[in-house]
């Protein structure tokens, strides 16, 4: 299941108890139906979580060590920068072209005006992270993609219904950081990149000699990541695309006693697998995270979890990633992933854009 994506929503708020209190006693009359309450306007019903697929693991142990707060920088490059935000937008560059998308985050005015109609391309619509929408081309008429390179790794950006185009460059903190523990791990490391989307970090991994797994359930999203493997002329690296509700792929392998040195984890708010699975966040993550655990291998190296779109704090995914990892040792280092503003050229240091939060066990 994918929502791409990615950015900050909510969770289940829990049920007040209610007060004690008497009253005087009154003649008992048959109880009366309660009228349903209609849904929201324009808002599908929630459905109720599945139950679960099994109970959560009993962890003991000490917690591993902890980092807090863990901020986590991208600047800009050749090929991708934020170069300005402010009410309510954000103006970034993606390798060729100027773009404007909605940013609730960027609560701030714009500090260069005068760049902005400059844009090559605007998303309009419903601001909300999963609404659709459509692309405004001020200057002249795109085709649907470009191609792309970060990280040495070709791909194409694509415009989108949802604004969003491909990839998400706030993620470049972790595929620095999982690229540099491939290279120097010394021994064939396996990685899973579950939620993996258009397959940007399962490229990344695979380039730096890891075998990868990479699972997403949308069909359309496992054929654009083969379609980056195929423009960067990587289809003889050891990835496997799977097109699989995340949370069943994991359920499965840990029957099989499947094991991963990485685990990159990426889920949505909310989501539904190929055949109608459910996915809420609040209520799927602590047993995603304990399934997880039992697939990482002996010589683990790192569980990643990212976590977009959610109003919460970073300590709620901190103490639940620490309770999950009750003596695997290691520490968990979390926090949010930041975007830094760097104007037109690159050259500058401006305000920083809070994109997601997150959590990491890390073995060393």
């Amino acid at each position: 299941m994918k929502d791409k994506h990615r950015r900050p929503k909510s969770g289940p708020a829990a049920p007040a108890r209610a007060k004690a209190h008497t009253r005087p006693a009154v003649k008992a009359e048959a109880p009366r139906a309660a009228a349903p309450r209609p849904p929201a306007p324009n808002r599908e019903p929630r459905p109720a979580p599945e139950a679960p697929a099994r109970p959560l693991m009993r962890r003991e142990g000490e917690k591993p060590a902890e980092r807090v707060p863990v901020i986590l920088e991208t600047a800009g490059s050749d090929q991708y920068r934020l170069i300005d935000s402010g009410a309510g937008e954000k103006l970034e560059q993606y390798g060729p072209y100027r773009i404007v998308r909605p940013e609730a985050q960027a609560l701030w005015q714009r500090s260069l005006p005068s760049l902005w109609d400059k844009a090559d391309a605007l998303f309009t619509g419903d601001t909300d992270e999963d609404g659709m929408g459509r692309w405004k081309f001020p200057k002249a008429a795109l085709g649907e993609t470009w191609p792309m390179q970060l990280l040495g790794v070709d791909f194409h950006g694509r415009f989108t219904a949802f604004r969003h185009v491909g990839v998400f460059p706030e993620q470049l903190a972790h595929w620095r950081w999982m690229k540099e523990k491939v290279e120097t791990a010394g021994r064939p490391v396996k990685v899973l990149n579950l939620f993996g989307y258009t397959g940007v970090a399962s490229l990344v991994a695979a380039a730096a000699g890891a075998e990868v797994t990479h699972v997403d359930a949308s069909k359309k999203a496992i054929g654009w990541a083969r379609e980056n493997q195929a423009l960067g002329r990587m289809e003889k690296l050891p990835i496997r695309w799977i097109c699989e509700d995340a949370m069943k792929f994991i359920q499965r392998e840990e029957r099989r006693g499947s094991k991963y040195d990485i685990i990159l984890t990426d889920p949505p708010k909310f989501g539904r697998g190929p055949n109608g699975e459910v996915w809420h966040l609040f209520d799927h993550l602590p047993l995603m995270l304990d399934i997880c655990r039992e697939i990482l291998s002996p010589k683990a190296i790192g569980l990643v979890l990212t976590a977009y779109s959610i109003r919460a704090s970073f300590y709620s995914i901190h103490e639940l990633m620490r309770e999950t990892m009750r003596g695997a040792g290691g520490t968990v280092e979390s926090g949010e992933l930041v975007i830094r503003e760097s104007g037109p050229d690159g050259g500058e240091a401006g305000r920083a854009l809070s994109t997601s939060l997150f959590s990491r066990w890390i073995s060393a």
